[in-house]
C-alpha cells in the first residue's frame, strides 16, 4: 500500500499513543504473574497486539506437548519471550514475520544455553525452540540491542530457588531502556539503585549483574505513559511545514531515552514548551513550534537509535552539517536505517545541489551548503516548486515504521506547490503509529 503526501502546514492537537515499550514489559511482566493482560487504550499498534498474543500462549503453561508463539514483528516481544520461555520445563517454539526472520537472537540464545537451557535455531533467527529449566550460572551477554538483557533481567528473578544469575555485559547499547526495566523490577521490589538488596545487584555502568532466583511478581500497578518514540513524528511534521504541534500524553520525567528527541529540536532552533495540565505528575503538555531556520549540529543516538530516521530528516532540511554518530545498531533494526534514510533522502533531494548525505558505518552526515529559500521558514516564497525535477517522486518505507514515517514527515517539509510524494509500504506504520499518515494527510 501507498500514501501519497502534499505539502502542507500541520497544524495539530495530537493525543500520543501509549509508549509501546511500557506496554511490552507491563504485558510481560503480568503474564509471569499470572495476570489478566488489560491494556486500555483507544488504539493498539500491531507489535502490542503481538504481544498480548504471545503472552497468552506464554500463560497457558500447558503440562504436555509443545506451545508455539508466533511474535509476529515485534523484536522487543520475540526477544522477553524467548527469555520467559526458558523457565518452563517444556518445549516453546518462536516464529514470526517477514522482518523478524532477519534478526537475530544469537547473543541472547548463546547466554541462555550458558544457564543450561535447551535451545534451537536457525543461526540465531526464527524458528527458534527453546527448553527449560534455567540452572544458573555465569553467562557474557554483548548488546548491539538492550532487549536482549531486559529480556533476562525480566526472567531470571523468576528461576528456582537458589539458582543464581550473573550477567557480564561487555557491550550495552540504548541504556536508558534498561532503566525503565529495573524500573519495573525496583517496583516489584526486586532491585533498587540505592540499596545493595539481595534479589537483583548490578555495577554502576550496568556491566555486571547479578540475580537471586525463587521470586514471584505481583500485579502490574502503573499508568503507562505516552510513547516519546511515537510523538516526534508529529512534532517534526510541525516543525518541518511551518506548524505548530500540541501534544498530550508525555511526561518529561519517564525513563524513555527518545524524550531527548525535544531537547534536540530546541538545539536546532525550535520552541519547546512544557506545561503540566493538572496536579498529576504525569498529565503534560508539550507545544512544539519553530519561527526561524533549523540549525545543524552533532548528535549522538547510541542510546536513541530509534531516532535515526527523524533526525536524518530535520538534518535535510537544516543549514549548515548535521551528524548522527554512534549508532551502528540502527543498521539491525527492521531494516538498515542508515542505508534506507541515506538512499531515501538522495531521491527526494535528486537535482539539489545544497543536499549532501554521506553514509557512515555508524550513523549519516548531511550537508547543507545552501537552503531553498522556499522551504516553510527560510522567509522565502513558499509558492515556489522545489524538487520540480523530481514530479511523481515515489519513496519507499522499506517495510519499516519508522523510516515510513520519517519520510512522510520530508515530504510536509517541501513548500505548499511542491510535487506529492509517494510513499510505497505505508501499512508499515500501523506497528507502533497506527493512524498516523491519516492524521498528517
Amino acid at each position: 500500500m501507498s500514501v501519497l503526501i502534499k505539502p502542507h502546514v500541520f497544524n495539530a492537537t495530537v493525543n500520543i499513543p501509549l509508549s509501546k515499550s511500557h506496554a511490552i514489559r507491563h504485558l510481560v511482566i503480568s503474564a509471569l504473574a499470572g495476570n489478566a493482560l488489560q491494556i486500555e487504550a483507544p488504539f493498539r499498534s500491531q507489535d502490542i497486539e503481538s504481544c498480548v498474543n504471545a503472552c497468552r500462549v506464554l500463560s497457558t503453561k500447558k503440562p504436555f506437548g509443545r506451545l508455539i508463539i508466533d511474535a509476529g514483528n515485534s523484536g522487543t516481544t520475540l526477544f522477553f519471550t524467548i527469555a520467559a520461555a526458558a523457565l518452563l520445563s517444556q518445549p516453546v517454539t518462536f516464529t514470526g514475520g517477514r522482518q523478524i526472520a532477519g534478526r537475530s537472537a544469537g547473543p541472547l540464545l548463546e547466554a541462555l544455553a550458558g544457564l543450561g537451557i535447551k535451545v534451537r535455531s536457525k543461526n540465531g533467527s526464527i524458528p527458534i525452540t527453546i527448553c527449560g529449566p534455567w540452572k544458573g550460572g555465569r553467562v557474557s551477554l554483548p548488546c548491539m540491542t538492550s532487549q536482549y538483557l531486559s529480556a533476562m533481567l525480566i526472567a531470571a528473578p523468576l528461576a528456582p530457588e537458589g539458582t543464581i544469575t550473573e550477567i557480564d555485559v561487555p557491550l550495552l547499547n540504548e541504556k536508558p531502556y534498561i532503566r525503565m526495566t529495573l524500573s519495573y523490577l525496583e517496583s516489584q521490589g526486586l532491585f533498587s539503585e540505592t540499596t545493595a538488596g539481595p534479589k537483583i545487584t548490578c555495577s554502576r555502568d550496568f556491566s555486571r549483574f547479578t540475580i537471586h532466583g525463587g521470586n514471584v511478581y505481583k500485579p502490574v500497578k502503573r499508568a503507562i505513559p505516552g510513547d516519546f518514540s511515537s510523538a516526534v513524528f508529529p512534532a517534526a511534521a510541525a516543525v518541518l511545514s511551518g506548524g505548530r504541534a500540541v501534544l498530550n500524553g508525555l511526561d518529561p520525567n519517564d525513563t524513555q531515552g527518545d524524550k531527548v528527541f525535544f531537547e534536540y529540536l530546541a538545539k536546532m532552533g525550535c520552541t519547546v514548551t512544557w506545561k503540566k495540565k493538572s496536579g498529576n505528575t504525569s498529565d503534560w503538555q508539550v507545544t512544539v513550534s519553530r519561527a526561524g531556520t533549523l540549525r545543524g549540529g552533532v548528535f549522538d543516538l547510541n542510546a536513541t537509535p530509534d531516532l535515526l530516521p527523524i533526525m536524518a530528516v530535520l538534518g535535510a532540511f537544516a543549514e549548515g552539517e548535521t551528524a548522527l554518530v554512534n549508532a551502528a545498531h540502527a543498521r539491525i533494526k527492521e531494516t538498515d536505517r542508515i542505508a534506507a534514510m541515506a538512499g531515501e533522502l538522495q531521491k527526494l533531494f535528486k537535482g539539489d545541489g545544497g543536499f549532501r548525505c554521506e553514509e557512515k558505518p555508524d550513523g549519516l552526515i548531511i550537508r547543507r551548503c545552501k537552503l531553498p529559500s522556499a522551504f516553510p521558514g527560510t522567509g522565502g516564497n513558499v509558492g515556489t516548486v522545489v524538487n520540480a525535477g523530481n514530479a511523481g517522486i515515489t519513496l519507499d518505507g522499506c517495510g519499516d515504521h519508522r523510516v515510513t514515517m520519517a519520510l512522510a514527515c520530508a515530504a510536509m517539509g517541501l513548500p505548499e506547490g511542491s510535487v506529492a510524494v509517494s510513499i510505497k509500504g505505508a501499512e508499515a506504520a500501523g506497528k507502533s503509529y497506527p493512524g498516523f499518515l491519516e492524521m498528517l494527510r
